[in-house]
C-alpha cells in the first residue's frame, strides 16, 4: 500500500444501510459504488432486535432465481468498528453481488438470530424504502416492499426521532 493510502471495504447494504444519510452516520466516508442483487438469497424481515422488532436479514433460499437487491458503498476501513457496533447480531458474510458491470466480491451482515414471526416497525420499513428509492432499485422491488406486512413502534419518542430522521430534520 502506498503511504497515505487508506484501505476501502466493499460493503452490499440491503436494509436501512441502503439509505445513504443513514449509513454515512456509521461510515461517514461512505460513497456509492452502484446497486445490484445477490442470487439465491431472500429479504426476510426476521432478525430479533432489541427494540422486539424484526429487522432485515438476507437468507439463503432454496431458489437460486430468489434475488436480494441492494447497494455496493465502499467506506475507510477504519470505519468498520463503527458498522459492526449498530450491526450486532449479525455475522459478517462475503458474498457476490451482480452488477450492471459485473460480479464483484463485498461484505455484508447476515442475521445471527432470527424469529420469523417478526415484523418491521412502520419506520424500519420506511427506511428501507426509502434507501431502495433513492438508489433505483427495480420498481418491482421497491413496490414488493411496500406490501411487506408492518406494525407501529409502542415507542412514541423513538418512533418521532425515526419520523424526524425520515423527513430529514
Amino acid at each position: 500500500m502506498t503511504p497515505g493510502a487508506t484501505t476501502k471495504i466493499l460493503y452490499f447494504a440491503y436494509g436501512s444501510n441502503m439509505l445513504s444519510r443513514r449509513l454515512r452516520e456509521r461510515t461517514p466516508s461512505a460513497v456509492v459504488i452502484g446497486t445490484g442483487y445477490v442470487s439465491g438469497r431472500r429479504l426476510t424481515f426476521d432478525k430479533v432486535s432489541t427494540d422486539h422488532s424484526g429487522k432485515c436479514n438476507i437468507e439463503v433460499s432454496a431458489s437460486p432465481t430468489d434475488r436480494v437487491y441492494g447497494v455496493l458503498f465502499e467506506f475507510n476501513a477504519a470505519e468498520k468498528s463503527n458498522l459492526d457496533a449498530k450491526e450486532k447480531s449479525y455475522h459478517e458474510d462475503h458474498i457476490q453481488v451482480v452488477t450492471s458491470s459485473g460480479t464483484r466480491e463485498a461484505m455484508t451482515y447476515v442475521a445471527i438470530s432470527k424469529e420469523p414471526a417478526l415484523r418491521p416497525y412502520h419506520c424500519y420499513k420506511a427506511l428501507v424504502i426509502a434507501g431502495a428509492t433513492e438508489h433505483h432499485l427495480p420498481d418491482f422491488y421497491i413496490e414488493w416492499l411496500r406490501t411487506v406486512d408492518s406494525k407501529p413502534d409502542p415507542n412514541a419518542s423513538r418512533r418521532a426521532r425515526k419520523e424526524a430522521f425520515l423527513l430529514g430534520s
